[in-house]
């Protein structure tokens, strides 16, 4: 994927365009790119139509924001918290048409996350292209639901974990958790400090995501998996996710982690809330297919990765795959379809000016798309990448 110089003034050519806005598409409209940002979007003249040296595109959207990605391109973060391993990870991350992600760093043990925090600072300081923030998977979690996560090192929050993530200073933080195993006082405090808390890996009830969504919750991570189920009298973190207002939720959208039926509930309860994830593994853009992960030897079959025991562990899948999976499997349109890449993860990141839209003043960070949605380029803050080269 080949890249341009951000500082050049660039126009492009959208035949349809999704703004992040409105629930519709436009046509034919041309976007001006200066500085790293959008200097203004028109209608397309007939002489638009006839340059040629302008880049055209069938379908632009803002660009996708993955939230939960944990490696690509042969490279796993919790393996290598470097800002070279993010720049290889947005890299692979961008083949499949995500433009912005938060690297993903899940269970280790003791404090090693702060190696995450520090790797993040890092590529943010040295401006590597798409490295939105950080988003932090355990070890805050539930034993009873670990998933993939290595149970030995899953522990409690203490003061001193507070203390640190309240003043990461690595871009956004998205931090999962079990609700029902933090310490009394720390949502609240975590959400002073502008940290997002997901509950994921928790077997907390109803009553309790209450607590916590009053607390300063914001979302659920991975919806339906590893979180306590719906049932007819104990709704669970599923149901008080689909029963909520407020709460946003990942999901993954591969076919293997959740039945096309609960993707298109959850959509059709949720369609300003639920923003597709990921949760993919270094397999992503890579040419590896298979490693040890906390001693497991996991392996790569099709598009499932999956332990010796057939537990799934982490995901082989791209945004764009995702979009189209739901578009076929799903009974939703277009604009709401690039809703969950887009305007909803902005939204769940609590994120202003502009991102998640495309809009005059706004970040020129945009999905292009081919006709048959597959990515054609992306654009970060200006800086081309292109899947034609």
């Amino acid at each position: 994927m080949s890249s341009t110089d951000p500082a050049n003034p660039q126009r492009i050519f959208a035949r349809r365009l999704y703004d992040g806005a409105s629930d519709r598409l436009h046509t034919d409209r041309t976007i001006g790119i200066a500085g790293g940002r959008i200097s203004d979007i028109r209608p397309a003249t007939p002489d638009d139509a006839r340059d040629r040296t302008m880049p055209e595109f069938d379908l632009v959207a803002p660009g996708f924001i993955d939230l939960q990605i944990n490696g690509a391109a042969d490279t796993q973060f919790n393996f290598d918290p470097s800002p070279e391993a993010l720049e290889r990870i947005a890299a692979g991350a961008r083949q499949g048409g995500a433009a912005h992600i938060l690297p993903t760093f899940i269970t280790a043990p003791g404090r090693d996350y702060i190696r995450a925090i520090d790797a993040v600072q890092a590529a943010i300081a040295q401006a590597v292209p798409g490295i939105l923030g950080l988003h932090l998977e355990g070890p805050f979690l539930s034993h009873a639901r670990p998933g993939i996560h290595d149970p030995a090192a899953i522990r409690n929050m203490d003061a001193e974990d507070l203390d640190r993530l309240a003043t990461t200073g690595a871009g956004a933080l998205l931090l999962t958790a079990a609700p029902e195993n933090l310490p009394a006082g720390a949502l609240p405090r975590l959400t002073a400090a502008g940290v997002r808390v997901f509950a994921g890996h928790t077997d907390a009830d109803a009553d309790q995501m209450a607590v916590a969504e009053a607390e300063g919750l914001v979302g659920v991570t991975h919806l339906f998996n590893a979180m306590s189920q719906m049932t007819g009298r104990a709704p669970g973190v599923v149901g008080a996710a689909l029963a909520s207002r407020k709460l946003f939720a990942g999901i993954i959208a591969d076919g293997h982690h959740v039945d096309w039926r609960n993707v298109a509930i959850a959509a059709r309860l949720m369609p300003d809330r639920l923003c597709l994830v990921t949760d993919a593994m270094l397999t992503l853009a890579g040419k590896t297919t298979g490693f040890d992960l906390h001693g497991e030897a996991i392996q790569l079959r099709g598009n499932r990765l999956t332990n010796a025991a057939g537990r799934l562990a982490g995901a082989h899948v791209s945004l764009i795959e995702s979009l189209r999976n739901v578009l076929a499997h799903l009974d939703i349109g277009l604009p709401a379809a690039l809703r969950l890449l887009t305007r909803n993860p902005a939204r769940a990141l609590g994120l202003t000016g502009g991102t998640g839209t495309v809009a005059p003043g706004g970040p020129a960070t945009l999905t292009c798309m081919t006709r048959d949605i597959e990515v054609a380029a992306v654009i970060v803050d200006g800086r081309h990448f292109s899947n034609r080269d």
